[in-house]
């Protein structure tokens, strides 16, 4: 797992990844002089220290470079909170913890993760025209409704 982006570093990918597309030390100073007085030389430095580090590829460009992020921003926050959730001496406690602090708009996103990376695990059972209930796709079949041989 890297290591958790410090604050220029996020400033910078965080450019990256909204404009998709490779970029150029020179675009990513201009926005960011939008916000804050800064040098040619230090984003250029912060973007070369990237590469370094693996978050962005560079290609040649004429005289310059050309960035582009390696991984996208969810694979990134992904990341980071998979390390805090692996370090911690209680995970169950922990996850607990998290989803308190949700806003009723998370949690339903999550619950929308959940239903996609696992299909038929929140879906409650169906119940057939006789009032027999099915498991969901993940339940398990009671023996009693397997086929009857020979009897």
């Amino acid at each position: 797992m890297p290591r958790q982006l410090g604050e220029l570093e996020d400033a910078v990918m965080t450019r990256v990844w909204q404009w998709n597309r490779p970029v150029t030390v020179r675009e990513v100073l201009e926005d960011l002089q939008q916000e804050r007085s800064i040098a040619y030389t230090t984003v250029m430095t912060v973007m070369d220290n990237l590469h370094q580090k693996g978050w962005v590829r560079r290609e040649v460009d004429g005289r310059a470079y050309r960035y582009t992020a390696v991984s996208t921003r969810a694979a990134y926050s992904a990341a980071l909170m998979n390390e805090a959730w692996s370090r911690s001496d209680n995970p169950a406690a922990a996850l607990v913890a998290f989803f308190g602090m949700m806003s009723a708009e998370q949690r339903e996103a999550l619950q929308d993760a959940v239903r996609m990376v696992s299909p038929g695990l929140t879906d409650p059972p169906s119940t057939s025209a006789s009032g027999d209930v099915s498991p969901g796709a993940d339940g398990p079949v009671a023996d009693d409704a397997a086929p009857e041989s020979g009897r």
